[in-house]
């Protein structure tokens, strides 16, 4: 999505393709994209502060306040606009079938750039910002952190989440033990083949 969100940019002042797809249905896909791919100073910067996009934004249902939610960090009004952008997404032709898809990462965008700010924070305290339960935070933090998403911890009897900063040598490590278990795995097979 990243390559398309940054095609979508660059195009953004020379759109001219109406016959493909309305200039309207073109500034939401440019924002959604780059809502997903693009880091939080490039999306203020490219995105909510570009005149082509201030000019039809408003005209897209909550995408206005959903965008300016992100860039200012208002992670209550994030979440109360999101049932709306996914519905939106929903009736989209392009869009439509992939509105989970972009939920999810939305999601992940957003408990990213908050946990960034903490190595740790209380689950309620986080809870409260996000204007959600406990249990449904916590249930959601568990499928991204299983999914290898989002890196951090949840001590659910401590009521804490504790940011992990990946390592980069540590991931290679990982990464150079896995490839060569799996060689040595391919040469048992082979050896057993040939032997047999």
């Amino acid at each position: 999505m990243a390559g398309g969100a940054k095609l979508l940019l660059e195009s953004l002042a020379t759109f001219s393709a109406t016959e493909l797809c309305s200039y309207r249905d073109f500034i939401l896909y440019t924002v959604i994209t780059a809502l997903v791919s693009v880091d939080r100073p490039t999306l203020k910067g490219s995105v909510a502060n570009a005149p082509e996009i201030l000019t039809m934004i408003h005209e897209i249902g909550r995408l206005e306040e959903f965008l300016q939610s992100v860039v200012a960090c208002e992670y209550k009004t994030f979440m109360s606009a999101l049932p709306d952008i996914i519905a939106l997404l929903k009736t989209d032709r392009y869009l439509g079938v992939h509105s989970s898809y972009i939920g999810r990462e939305l999601r992940v965008v957003i408990y990213t750039q908050f946990l960034q700010s903490y190595q740790s924070v209380r689950i309620e305290s986080m809870a409260n910002i996000f204007g959600v339960t406990v249990d449904f935070l916590d249930e959601e933090l568990c499928r991204f952190i299983t999914a290898g998403r989002i890196n951090c911890k949840i001590d659910r009897v401590g009521g804490i989440i504790q940011t992990t900063r990946p390592d980069a040598k540590n991931a290679l490590y990982q990464n150079t033990i896995k490839q060569g278990d799996a060689l040595l795995n391919r040469v048992q097979k082979l050896s057993r083949v040939i032997y047999v």
